[in-house]
């Protein structure tokens, strides 16, 4: 079992910045994908970012490169997720994954754990 807990999501500007954190717990591994996904109202989840724990191997949704980065802690089994730039289309609820089922699925339902979520809202 892998428990994630998720935090940083806020209210922010337009233009302006956030950190998600994702802390991982259980059983994690260096082998393990990690990603962010998020899901706004009334739309399907949908994948934001991903990466493989101990290759630091990233992937990235076309709506969100160049403004968003996603990067660990090893020593910590944190996981972040930087944006930049926000825009008010980034408003969601923004949840941590762990362990997908099919090598670089970027499809919910390949993935295994989930946190919580954490709410960000992005206004004009």
């Amino acid at each position: 079992q892998v428990q994630l807990v998720e935090s940083g999501g806020r209210a922010v500007q337009a233009g302006g910045s956030l950190r998600l954190s994702c802390a991982a717990s259980g059983r994690t591994s260096t082998s393990s994908a990690m990603g962010w996904f998020r899901q706004a109202p009334g739309k399907e989840r949908e994948f934001v970012a991903g990466m493989v724990w101990g290759l630091g191997r990233t992937n990235y949704a076309d709506s969100v490169k160049g403004r968003f980065t996603i990067s660990r802690d090893n020593a910590k089994s944190i996981v972040y997720l930087q944006m930049n730039s926000l825009k008010p289309e980034d408003t969601a609820v923004y949840y941590c994954a762990a362990e997908r089922r099919v090598p670089d699925s970027t499809h919910p339902q390949d993935w295994n754990y989930w946190g919580q979520g954490t709410q960000v809202t992005v206004s004009s």
